[in-house]
């Protein structure tokens, strides 16, 4: 099998679950070390409290054929993260691949209230939740990464730079979180590119997440039964196929082309290949701007 990312140190900071999860899973599949970073513990839960853990995703990795190493992080203590960045660096020497997938602000977001009827506190957590984790793991992890030329840092958020700038997100802290997300990427890699290192930002589409699947009351394996309350879901994509994503990126020689950019799954898709789990390549912004928003009828014909 080829394992394109054997000897590959990646971190990926927020793989409890959804996009995180599956983003070290695919990066372990293409041979990568992976330290999965999060709340989430067999001893503790997060304010998600869900059931899954980040012992568990690093067992997936493995499992995949990477090795998987848990490490609970929160990635808003800057010591507990510099204590990540120090193992890493006395375990490995180097970091290849930095993915910044911290998020868990679903229960603190009030959605569809405009800013003065939400709490404050918890709008404000939501921010720091969203983007505080990612400048301080980027922070004490970016030193490691620009050790040797080729780093790749990959910040996740929902929506591509483009429907963002257009498309009010929700509400004030959700819509500020994701636009900020994908402007420092940008940030990013106009200080990483004299250090031969790349930062993008990617979204997945409308992500089969663990907690999606239980809002429709679905799994994996039926999750076509939600369309049937929801047609557009549809165009929904598991989060394997973001994870995809990302691995084609590392193992790309020539993914510095693609520095500073606002990138989705579906996009990458066309460009490296790579499938869903279904053997689909749903294309969901592509849709949502096409389709969904304009109000027509669900049909993903030609969007997957």
């Amino acid at each position: 099998m080829n394992r394109p990312l054997t000897g590959k140190i990646a971190l990926v900071a927020g793989a409890t679950r959804g996009a995180g999860r599956q983003i070290a899973v695919q990066l372990g599949a293409a041979g990568a070390t992976v330290y999965a970073t999060g709340r989430s513990t067999r001893d503790r839960r997060s304010e998600m409290d869900r059931p899954e853990t980040i012992e568990e995703t690093a067992e997936l990795v493995t499992a995949a054929g990477g090795t998987g190493v848990a490490v609970p992080v929160d990635h808003l203590d800057p010591e507990q993260v510099r204590a990540l960045t120090g193992r890493i660096d006395r375990e490995q020497g180097r970091l290849d691949v930095l993915v910044n997938d911290i998020w868990g602000g679903d229960p603190l977001v009030t959605w569809h209230k405009p800013v003065w009827e939400q709490p404050l506190e918890q709008g404000l957590r939501t921010l720091r939740l969203a983007i505080d984790t990612h400048i301080v793991t980027s922070h004490f992890a970016l030193p490691l990464l620009i050790r040797r030329p080729g780093g790749l840092v990959v910040e996740m958020g929902d929506g591509t730079t483009a429907y963002n700038e257009t498309n009010y997100r929700l509400s004030v802290f959700y819509d500020l979180a994701k636009v900020s997300v994908n402007r420092l990427a940008f940030s990013q890699a106009h200080e990483l590119r004299q250090h031969g290192a790349t930062a993008v930002a990617l979204t997945p589409g409308w992500l089969r997440s663990e907690s999606m699947l239980d809002h429709f009351g679905v799994t994996e394996e039926n999750w076509r039964d939600a369309t049937a309350d929801q047609p557009h879901f549809a165009i929904s994509e598991s989060p394997a196929y973001v994870g995809r994503a990302v691995a084609a990126l590392a193992a790309d020689p020539d993914r510095a082309r693609w520095s500073g950019q606002s990138l989705s799954s579906g996009q990458l898709a066309r460009v490296y290949g790579f499938t869903d789990l279904d053997g689909s390549q749903p294309d969901a912004w592509r849709y949502l701007v096409e389709v969904q928003d304009p109000g027509k009828p669900a049909d993903v014909t030609g969007y997957r």
